[in-house]
Formats: C-alpha cells, sequence, structure tokens
C-alpha cells in the first residue's frame, strides 16, 4: 500500500479576490493545503480565514510572520503588481517556494533579479499564468506542435474590459496600472507560447513588436493594441484595456485552418476548442471542466519536489514576457513614475546594497592602479548595455554584490543617457567613495584638448559627481603634438578633477612618448591603457581608430612598461562562445577580425582545457587574459545578471605557465 505524499503547506500574501479563486481550488489539487493567510491588514486576514478555514498551525499575520514559520512550504502572492518583487524576494530568502501572480515584477530589470535570487535560492518562482495548465490551452499547444492546421501563420488574441470608472488600482501609475500589465500579459503570453509550440519550444521571444493606444488621464494604458512579429516569421494581433470592451477571444490562423477559442483567460465550466481544417468537417473539442489555480499549485509542488523549474514556465520565459511587456508600453509611451531615470529604485529587497556579500560563484580578485586609492576589481562592468533605470539598478547591484568595484563609463554610451542612469543608480545606493569610475572622453572626431575639457565636464555633470577615479582618453589623434594632450590631463588632474589617466587605443609609441614629455616637464604621465587584448589574435579591429595589443611585440612591451592593461573585447566579440565555426560567415565583422586557422585552434584548445575545469572556453578565454605577466582588469559588457555570473567563471580558473603557453599555440598540442 503506497503512502500518501505529504501534504505541501500554502500561505496566502495578499487576501483579495484572485487569492479566493486560489483557496477556493486548492482543495482540489493533488495535496495542497493553505495552512496561512498574511496581510497588511489584521482584519483582512482574518476575514480571509474565516471564509477559507486553515489546516494547522492555520497561522494568521502580517507578511514577516508568516515567511517566518516552518510550517510554510510555499507562498502564493496576490498583492498588487508594485508589492510582487519584494514579497517574492523575502520569501524566496525565507525558503519559500513562490507562486506569484503576474506579472511577476512591473518590469524586466526588477523580473531579472527577481528570477536570479530564485537561481541562488534553490527554490521555485513561477509565474501565475495558471490558464497556461488548463487542459483546453495544453491541448491548443498540442495542436500547434502537430501541425494540425499546418505551419501557424497568425495569432489573434484579446483581453479587454470596461471597468465602467476610473478609480482604484488599475488606473493608478504607483501601483503599475492599466491594461497591458494586468491584462494585456494573457494575450502577449499566449502568441509566444503559440509561437514556442510551433518550434518545439515552451516559448519564443518575438523579433518585433510595433504597439499603439491611448494613455488615459491618470496616465495609464486604457487601451492598447500591438502587431508582433516572430523570427519563424509567425505574426500576432494583440489587443487590451480597461476602459473599453473587446470579446475576450484567440484565434490561430495556419497554412490548413483556424484553432478558435471563445474562452481562452477566464476558463469556466463548460469550454471547447473549435478546430477548422481545409476539406474536413468543423469540429468541437470539449474540454472536461478543470481547476486552473490548483494545477498551476501543482506545478509548483512538483516542481519544488523535483529540484527543477515549472518546464512550461521557467524564469527564462517569465523574463522575455517582461521584456515583451517592457516594449509593447514603450511603444505607446507608457513608463511608471517609479521607473523615471531620475527615480529612486531600492535593491529588490528594500535593503541597503551589501558589497560583496553574494558568493554565487568564484571570488572577486582585485589589484591596483597608480593613483586610486581604491580596490579596483579584475572584472570591469562595462556601463553601455543598460535599457533603463530599472535594467542598469539591477544588473550594478548584482555585480557590486559579487566585489565589483569598477565601472566603464563613456561620453557618447548611450548618448549620455548611460551616464546619467549610472549617475542616478551612484546617488541611490549612496556608493560613490566605494566605487572606482573609468570616464572617458577625446572620441573621433572630437579628440583634442579642448574637447577633452568639455566632455569631462559634461561627464561628471550628467554623473553627479565632481571627479572621475580613471579618464581614459579614447582615442588618439597623431595631428596633436602629444605633449598638448598630456598638459591637459595634468592640469585635470591638479585640479582634482581626475585621480589618473591613461589612453584607450593608443599605440605603445605614443604612449611612451607621453610618459617622456610627461617625465622632462613635471608633469603625471600614464598610468593605464586600454587597448584591444585576449586569447585571439586580432587580424583587424572591429572600428576605425582602434588599436590591439595581441602581438607578441605589444605584449613584450606591456611586460617591460608594468603598465596596467584593461582590455576590451577580451572574448573576441564572442568567438570562443560557440559562435564561430570556419563555415559559418555569416558574421562578417567576426570574420574578418578572428577567423584565422590559428584562432580556431586557440580556440579549441580553451574548450579543451575548460573540459578539463568543467568551464566553458569563454571562461578559459578570460582566465587567459588575467593571468598575463603584467596587471590586467578586464572590461566586459554583460547584459543580463545571468550573462555577468557566467562571466565570472573565469576567475576561479588557475592557469599555469605551460597552459598559458599552450593556449597561445606556444607549444604543440598535447
Amino acid at each position: 500500500m503506497s503512502t500518501p505524499p505529504t501534504p505541501f503547506r500554502w500561505a496566502v500574501l495578499g487576501p483579495g479576490g484572485i487569492a479566493r479563486r486560489f483557496a477556493s481550488q486548492l482543495s482540489s489539487s493533488q495535496d495542497g493545503v493553505l495552512v496561512a493567510v498574511g496581510s497588511s491588514s489584521a482584519e483582512r486576514a482574518k476575514a480571509f480565514a474565516e471564509e477559507f478555514p486553515l489546516d494547522g498551525p492555520a497561522l494568521i499575520g502580517d507578511y514577516e510572520q508568516v515567511l517566518a514559520s516552518d510550517q510554510v512550504d510555499a507562498v502564493y502572492i496576490s498583492t498588487v503588481h508594485t508589492g510582487h518583487a519584494r514579497l517574492a524576494a523575502l520569501a524566496l530568502e525565507a525558503g519559500k517556494h513562490v507562486l506569484c501572480e503576474k506579472p511577476l515584477t512591473p518590469n524586466s530589470g526588477t523580473t531579472m533579479a527577481l528570477i536570479d535570487l530564485a537561481a541562488r535560492s534553490g527554490k521555485v518562482l513561477l509565474e501565475a499564468f495558471m490558464y497556461r495548465f488548463h487542459p483546453q490551452t495544453v491541448r491548443v499547444l498540442e495542436l500547434v506542435a502537430e501541425r494540425t492546421i499546418g505551419e501557424i501563420t497568425h495569432v489573434d488574441a484579446s483581453f479587454s474590459f470596461d471597468t465602467g470608472a476610473r478609480s482604484g488600482r488599475l488606473f493608478d501609475p504607483m501601483t503599475a496600472g492599466g491594461g497591458i500589465l494586468d491584462v494585456g500579459c494573457y494575450p502577449m503570453s499566449f502568441a509566444r507560447f503559440v509561437a514556442g509550440a510551433a518550434q518545439g519550444r515552451a516559448a519564443v521571444e518575438p523579433a518585433t513588436i510595433a504597439g499603439s493606444g491611448t494613455l488615459g488621464e491618470t496616465g495609464v494604458d486604457e487601451w492598447a493594441t500591438a502587431e508582433l512579429t516572430f523570427p519563424s516569421g509567425i505574426t500576432a494581433s494583440l489587443r487590451t484595456g480597461v476602459r473599453l470592451a473587446d470579446p475576450q477571444s484567440a484565434t490561430i490562423t495556419g497554412t490548413r485552418g483556424v484553432i478558435r477559442l471563445d474562452d481562452p483567460w477566464g476558463l469556466g465550466e463548460e469550454t471547447c476548442i473549435e478546430l477548422d481544417v481545409v476539406g474536413e468537417p468543423a469540429r468541437r473539442i470539449e474540454i472536461p471542466a478543470a481547476h486552473a489555480y490548483a494545477l498551476e499549485a501543482d506545478a509548483l509542488a512538483g516542481a519544488a519536489r523535483s529540484g527543477g523549474e515549472v518546464p512550461e514556465l521557467t524564469g527564462e520565459n517569465s523574463w522575455g514576457q517582461a521584456r515583451a511587456l517592457d516594449q509593447w508600453r514603450e511603444q505607446i509611451g507608457l513608463r511608471y513614475p517609479f521607473e523615471a531615470d531620475d527615480a529612486d529604485i531600492p535593491t529588490l529587497t528594500g535593503r541597503p546594497l551589501a558589497p560583496g556579500s553574494v558568493q554565487a560563484g568564484p571570488a572577486m580578485t582585485y589589484g591596483s592602479i597608480p593613483g586610486v586609492d581604491k580596490r579596483v576589481s579584475r572584472l570591469v562592468m562595462g556601463c553601455d548595455n543598460q535599457l533603463n533605470l530599472a535594467h542598469a539598478s539591477a544588473m550594478f547591484d548584482a555585480y557590486v554584490e559579487i566585489g565589483g568595484t569598477t565601472f566603464d563609463t563613456a561620453y557618447v554610451y548611450g548618448g549620455g543617457h548611460i551616464e546619467k542612469l549610472f549617475g542616478q543608480w551612484v546617488r541611490n545606493r549612496g556608493v560613490r567613495e566605494d566605487v572606482v569610475v573609468i570616464t572617458k572622453g577625446a572620441h573621433t572626431p572630437h579628440c583634442d584638448p579642448a574637447s577633452i575639457t568639455r566632455q569631462l565636464e559634461e561627464s561628471l555633470e550628467r554623473q553627479g559627481t565632481d571627479y572621475a577615479d580613471l579618464y581614459m582618453m579614447h582615442r588618439d589623434n597623431p595631428e596633436v603634438p602629444v605633449g598638448e594632450f598630456v598638459d591637459a590631463m595634468d592640469e585635470h588632474l591638479r585640479a582634482g578633477r581626475i585621480r589618473a589617466y591613461g589612453g584607450s587605443n593608443w599605440t605603445p609609441e605614443r604612449v611612451d612618448e607621453a610618459n617622456a614629455y610627461a617625465k622632462a616637464n613635471g608633469r603625471t604621465g600614464f598610468t593605464i591603457l586600454s587597448n584591444h587584448f585576449g586569447l585571439a589574435e586580432a587580424l583587424d579591429v572591429p572600428w576605425a581608430g582602434c588599436v590591439h595589443a595581441t602581438d607578441a611585440q605589444s605584449r613584450a612591451w606591456l611586460e617591460e612598461r608594468g603598465i596596467a592593461l584593461l582590455p576590451w573585447s577580451s572574448q573576441a566579440r564572442g568567438f570562443f562562445t560557440g559562435r564561430a565555426h570556419p563555415e559559418d560567415r555569416s558574421d562578417a565583422e567576426l570574420v574578418r577580425c578572428y577567423y584565422s586557422d590559428e584562432n580556431f585552434e586557440r580556440l579549441a584548445r580553451a574548450e579543451e582545457l575548460g573540459r578539463e575545469h568543467g568551464v566553458p572556453a569563454t571562461a578559459i578565454a578570460l582566465a587567459f587574459v588575467l593571468h598575463q605577466k603584467f596587471p590586467t582588469f578586464a572590461l566586459f559588457g554583460p547584459r543580463s545578471i545571468a550573462e555577468m555570473r557566467s562571466s565570472t567563471l573565469g576567475l576561479g580558473v588557475e592557469l599555469t605557465e605551460d597552459q598559458l603557453a599552450w593556449l597561445d599555440l606556444g607549444s604543440p598540442a598535447r
């Protein structure tokens, strides 16, 4: 006789209307039981517990009390959108699995941070799209995958209603109101699921999103539409709103027929799939009644017990959903006040930033640079891939929490927007004296001492600071006598606007000339250089005016001078990521700069050594850079926290001199 499974113990956080639907169906799950309810209102929590009697230990309290209980396995979060992230983070840190109502958070930056925390916690985080687990949706995606209506060409989906008034959370920008996040997420997710099923995947990201709509008098979207295209050629038309009643429906068109749903989201007692295939009688596929909220609870419980994610809705899937919703909102000009470029965005948990508090991989290593009285992390965060302040805050927080201290900014990145985002984050976190800021100017064609002064002053103003720890002249201009550059840099250094300086994309010969001038004239010279350097030898450079240091002569010069190098593109623009194959010549720049028999042999050796160390070839390439005889501080520009964590793997790789030589073809294959 088999032993019945141990009950899976649930708590509800936020006892509102949708929580009532969850609680009313939980008894239909395989083994889920409701044991606790948490709320900011004691009266609401008590009323909810009276409506839905709790199993033991029958805990009623505030959020913190419920999360502190070891009698709770998982929480269902159903507060307003803006309350999701903090509660979910606190729950994960408390060792609870989390089922969080959609959207996980109001934007992709915060969603990315929450997903990363879930991965580090080892707990399941599931976005509560209950309709995805209903038999109707499951069967629809099976029909798509089976090509019952041929190749999918178009998806049409709508979820819109008229509230009849402009009041409450749906019309409050501070609670992320409007149609797109509240119900537009349903048709968006449906289109992504269908496009995924057509390719044998859980979901696919749209290649393009063209949105339009109406912002109401309170500033939220009251009606919005979107036209999507997917990489496969599938298109989609989406509609959503909170002040316009549009029939809730979904239609999938294929080359051989059509699938129609007249109840795709609410999923009442009677649902059916209308299926029309060319040359065949129309069919109605009746779907038995099911409890979708119970099914999603079972999906989370199953993943919790197996130690994995819910395959239908992984963290990566939810992050893709958040990015798509961000784009839709951006298309209609909707950014909430708490997302503004000058907003005081808190950390994910609301606690102060804790440098070095997260060890999700190898420990950060540090070095020093003359003139800079702070620890310089060996991995330097490039400030050029941040989309908005929410994304920048999540990326920069995660970097500092693994021990990163050093940020690379530039006058031209994002037309100056990136410097403003970075400066706002620094102010929000209060970390100016804890971080090393590299500021770059002298960009072609404005590469002269007068332009440097103008650009430096503007960069400092954008960042909201009065000095740069390091200033890099991003290009050289051989038509300007080198002494004029040295004089300008020395003046800024003496005035306290910079602490040290160097050049990016300067040749060794010009650096020697600059330092000779500095020595002869009582000036401070270069202490750092930032040229292209990495395991792959550069055959050419990506941009005009760039200089590489991958040749033997440049390396010897760096060793002899002892000048610190901040190498850019140490991963050879993706050459070591698996993108490069001799027969694949689709990326003309990659081919031009790195395709050679010697570099492919370096790649093969990095892959072989990576297998021995249990890391990807990119980690070996980074370790090669960090193990040079001259000081190196590798620049990297991750677009996600996951990319950042992957990049840090090279910090944990120790290479011998023989291995370094072998990687660089200095000895024959082993």
